[in-house]
């Protein structure tokens, strides 16, 4: 008996266009009506945008956009051109049922009837995040290695064809060899050859050889537009396309006609300056360690202060708590010198107590001298303030102390001894009249004969073994006293010691800088504002926001430059200025400034940082705060920002 099969399903056209459009899920493909509602949703929408078609069918199709769209009016305007010119099409960020951003290519046609009325809309939209990043990411590469190359001005950067003509040219290479691009490029790279390499087929060998062994390094002459010559260091790297064709050559050159001299002629030296050079490394390892640790500084300072604020009626607690900010201040006043060290540390000229400031680092003094080699100190009780820079001082004696250690190695003593001395006409030892202060660093070491003695304050000139000496130490302790209007006086006698004078002008204390800032007490108090908080280190955000909130302020908090950007763009003018780090990734504190100053050109800015190295040429009025920073600092920034008729803060002056 045959058994009948059951009949396959009638499917309309309709049915099938139905099938297809919701079998497809790479696609958001779904209907509005004329005012924009939704009234279908097909799978491909449900996985990309993240609503079920229950959740989303009889809502506006506005929610898909970013709220910056939305207020300027995109979605209304994409329907209007959809129904106007037949289609809209458009690729912009659009949001996700989570609230996360998409990159979207988004298609609109308008359906209409057979006479012509507007049924609707058909909305096909593309999750293009994935390429929108890798094509950033592919751009950005590409415009970094293209101002990387064309920044570079040490180096001659050019590209070759397989033939050796150059077709780029970079402004390193303008700089020396004194072609401009429209004058080279196209011409043969053997014109930079003298004569005798091109006789011998120099420049033919170099292609051959970085051709066949992967690259050619070389030095020798060559040649510069007017004619004069250059000791060049020379390396060309083939380049090579898909399938291993040879496409043109990369060729660095670097002019070290100099220090080709100093190897011929001062190789002693030239030794002892890549000692100084690593010293500058360690600088900066340096400068990056305290950077960090003022944050931290920061932090605990300034917690410490506010909590003292609330300490009930405890001496023993209020002795534990201030005995914690003493060493959070001994903290930071390391902290600035090791950005002093680093040449990273604003310095100034202010009154200086040399015995206080001594013995201040006295502890410093003797684990850098060692234990085996007594220290002592005589001082008057009485004795006038100097006018220099307290950290390089600091430095001076250190450098001073570490000499005296390095001429007793058989072991002997160290004495630091201060006295007051007036200067009636100038004398021998080139000091002017006045009043000075005279630090002595007196050792019983081996000393040194008439000859040494002589040379012993020149550049690079050293006793000590290769690598235990950059000779640069005294020349910069001779440096610091010229420029302070003093001198360096050296005394020694062979097999009787040394002692290093360090003679300094009194500082007028009438006319001297002060840096002492007001009392907390005294500080003008400011009308309640709201400050937008701007910094990328979590603890650092909280204390600045815990200190503005005790002085009655209101605290919006960004992690960013652009979080804080897109927080003013929503505020409508309810942020009174802007509190900012300057070391944030993404995006520096000046580069935000100036990015806020662009939309809000009134908008008040100060600007957080431990470092120096700002773009001063670039940046636009800004007023500054020191890290680390306590209360009263940031309360007189605060004043000095809002009211800057009314009150004059002792800070670095705002840029032209």
């Amino acid at each position: 008996m045959d058994i009948e099969k059951p009949a396959a399903p009638q499917y309309t056209l309709q049915d099938r266009y139905q099938l297809l459009v919701e079998g497809i899920v790479d696609y958001a493909i779904y209907m509005l009506d004329p005012t924009g509602v939704v009234t279908s949703w097909n799978r491909g929408a449900q996985r990309i945008k993240g609503y079920a078609d229950y959740e989303i069918i009889g809502e506006h199709f506005s929610r898909f956009y970013t709220y910056e769209d939305r207020t300027t009016g995109l979605p209304a305007r994409a329907l209007a051109i959809a129904e106007t010119e037949g289609r809209f099409e458009q690729e912009g960020w659009r949001v996700r049922k989570d609230g996360s951003l998409m990159w979207a290519h988004v298609l609109i046609d308008p359906i209409r009837s057979e006479d012509g009325t507007l049924l609707g809309f058909a909305k096909v939209t593309r999750d293009l995040s994935e390429q929108q990043a890798t094509k950033e990411a592919l751009r950005q590469s590409e415009q970094r290695f293209r101002l990387l190359v064309q920044g570079v001005q040490d180096y001659a950067i050019y590209m070759l064809d397989p033939n050796g003509q150059v077709t780029s040219w970079n402004k390193g290479a303008q700089r020396f060899k004194g072609y401009s691009d429209e004058e080279i490029i196209g011409e043969h790279f053997s014109r930079f050859y003298t004569d005798e390499d091109r006789l011998s087929e120099r420049p033919a060998t170099a292609l051959r050889t970085a051709a066949q062994a992967g690259r050619f390094e070389a030095e020798g002459w060559r040649v510069r537009k007017d004619g004069s010559r250059f000791w060049a260091n020379v390396v060309i790297d083939p380049i090579r396309g898909e399938h291993g064709e040879l496409v043109g050559f990369a060729k660095i050159t670097r002019d070290i006609t100099e220090r080709r001299d100093a190897q011929l002629a001062l190789e002693e030296t030239r030794a002892r300056f890549i000692q100084s050079q690593k010293m500058e490394a360690i600088g900066q390892l340096t400068g990056g360690v305290a950077h960090d640790f003022n944050n931290l500084l920061a932090v605990i300072l300034g917690n410490l202060n506010l909590a003292l604020k609330r300490l009930p009626p405890d001496p023993k607690l209020r002795q534990l708590i201030d005995n914690s900010i003493q060493a959070a201040d001994r903290g930071a006043t390391l902290t600035k010198r090791m950005l002093a060290f680093a040449r990273r540390q604003e310095l100034s000229t202010t009154p200086v107590d040399v015995p206080d400031l001594i013995r201040g680092m006295s502890d410093l003094l003797q684990r850098s001298i060692g234990a085996n080699i007594p220290v002592g100190m005589h001082f008057p009780l009485k004795l006038p303030r100097v006018l220099a820079d307290a950290n390089q001082l600091e430095l001076v004696v250190l450098n001073l102390c570490v000499n005296a250690r390095d001429a007793t190695p058989a072991g002997g003593t160290i004495t630091l001894v201060a006295r007051e001395a007036f200067i009636t006409a100038e004398d021998v030892r080139g000091l002017k009249p006045g009043n000075y202060v005279c630090l002595s660093v007196i050792d019983t070491g081996e000393g040194m004969d008439a000859e040494t003695l002589a040379k012993a304050a020149e550049p690079f000139f050293t006793t000590k073994g290769v690598g235990k000496g950059t000779g640069l130490g005294l020349s910069m302790v001779h440096g610091f006293a010229e420029q302070s209007g003093g001198r360096l006086i050296l005394k020694s006698t062979k097999g009787q010691g040394t002692t290093a004078e360090l003679w300094l002008p009194e500082a007028d204390l009438g006319n001297a800088p002060q840096t002492e800032q007001q009392p907390e007490d005294e500080l003008p108090r400011l009308d309640p504002v709201t400050a937008l908080v701007v910094d990328d280190d979590a603890l650092v955000l909280m204390n600045t926001t815990a200190m503005l909130e005790d002085l009655g302020h209101t605290v919006v908090e960004a992690t960013s430059g652009e979080q804080a950007l897109r927080i003013l763009r929503r505020s409508k003018g309810t942020i009174d200025l802007v509190i900012t780090d300057q070391m944030m990734p993404g995006m520096t504190g000046t580069q935000l400034v100036e990015a806020i100053r662009t939309e809000h050109p009134d908008m008040v800015a100060i600007l957080a940082s431990g470092y120096t190295e700002l773009p001063e040429d670039t940046l636009i009025p800004v007023t500054r705060l020191t890290k680390p920073f306590g209360q009263s600092e940031l309360a007189l920034a605060l004043v000095t920002s809002l009211r800057p008729e009314g009150f004059a803060l002792p800070v670095r002056p705002k840029l032209p």
